[in-house]
């Protein structure tokens, strides 16, 4: 600033020389006019608002004029006494901390809003804690203004697990169960049954009919004697509020110990991964077949339910399937079958051994 002010005096000293070669004529002139034009701005602007510069420059040639001709100028005295008390100020004024307390790292605002998001369960008071514990000390009150600011609740319990959390945290002891039905050549409609273990993520087709009556409870039976010593593990069968479940469905699974939760009412992510078989059941084989009567029906299911259990590769099991793990790495040249499965539908690959 200081450079840039001695450039500013240098070119007004300049002008200042070329100046005195006019005449006295042409400089009272000159002074009328601006005179005139400052009176117009004056009528035109309430509060002009000129830089440092012109500030340095009317604070310095003021002090030539004699008391009368300082009333002219559009600033004030006292005007000029605060610009050079902020010219002071801004020359031997150190840099302070301002009043209250000091602002909180953005750090610690992005560490508290991941924290409270990765812990739904947790309050600011706990966050606090956990701050702490992490070497970074923060007052529980500052914790609170941060999630208030940012729009989450400080309170203890925030909001509960979602259902992919549930069925995740719980997948060894949850069965999925569910409808999904299939219109033949005919326009008949016929209605399916599939049972899913979620931790294995292995399905069980429990019956095909065009009846869908308390005839499923024969079913639910043969599943739970299918389960063998997998029972004991499970503890809850998930389904949604179909009036095809019929009390004596829930019955066979209660005298098992096995507690029924039902889904909220349109909510088909509460029962995610019934509901995504089911839609890649649809996309892979039904949508790609015309399906003649029931018993039609029952042979294509069952193709595809052992393709899904012993072949089909899933994320969640690492690219294994439910029923066989992923065999031993083998040599890389070697050759490659395919397999058809219901006239061409489904492929299935495997190496020569």
């Amino acid at each position: 600033m200081t450079l840039r002010l001695l450039y500013l005096a240098f070119l007004k000293v300049l002008g200042w020389i070329a100046l005195l070669a006019r005449s006295e004529a042409s400089k009272n002139a000159e002074v009328l006019v601006l005179r005139h034009q400052l009176a117009v701005l004056r009528r035109q602007v309430l509060r002009p608002q000129p830089s440092w510069a012109d500030r340095a420059v009317i604070a310095a040639l003021s002090r030539l004029l004699p008391k009368v001709l300082r009333g002219h100028l559009f600033v004030t005295p006292g005007t000029l006494l605060r610009w050079h008390s902020d010219l002071v100020k801004r020359r031997w004024t150190y840099q302070r901390r301002g009043p209250g307390r000091p602002p909180t790292p953005p750090t610690v605002r992005e560490l508290v809003l991941r924290m409270a998001a990765e812990n739904p369960h947790w309050g600011y008071r706990r966050i606090a804690g956990e701050l702490a514990r992490a070497g970074r000390p923060v007052g529980a009150s500052t914790v609170w203004a941060i999630l208030r600011r940012a729009g989450v609740d400080p309170a203890p319990r925030r909001s509960g697990p979602t259902w992919a959390q549930f069925l995740r945290s719980q997948a060894s002891g949850i069965l999925a169960v569910d409808f999904f039905h299939v219109d033949t050549v005919l326009l008949q409609r016929l209605y399916c049954m599939v049972v899913m273990e979620i931790s294995t993520r292995r399905v069980h087709l429990l019956g095909v009919t065009a009846h869908p009556t308390g005839s499923w409870v024969q079913q639910a039976r043969e599943l739970a004697m299918a389960l063998d010593d997998r029972i004991d593990r499970v503890r809850f069968l998930i389904r949604d509020r179909d009036a095809k479940f019929t009390h004596a469905f829930d019955a066979v699974f209660a005298s098992e110990t096995i507690q029924v939760l039902l889904t909220p009412v349109q909510a088909p992510q509460a029962n995610a991964y019934i509901e995504r078989w089911i839609g890649g059941c649809r996309r892979e084989l039904l949508d790609r077949t015309l399906i003649i009567n029931e018993r039609h029906l029952r042979n294509v299911l069952a193709t595809f339910e052992t393709h899904f259990n012993s072949h089909r590769p899933h994320r969640a099991l690492r690219q294994a399937a439910p029923l066989r793990p992923l065999p031993d790495p083998v040599d890389p040249d070697g050759k490659v079958i395919r397999r058809d499965l219901l006239g061409g539908i489904i492929h299935e690959y495997t190496q020569v051994a």
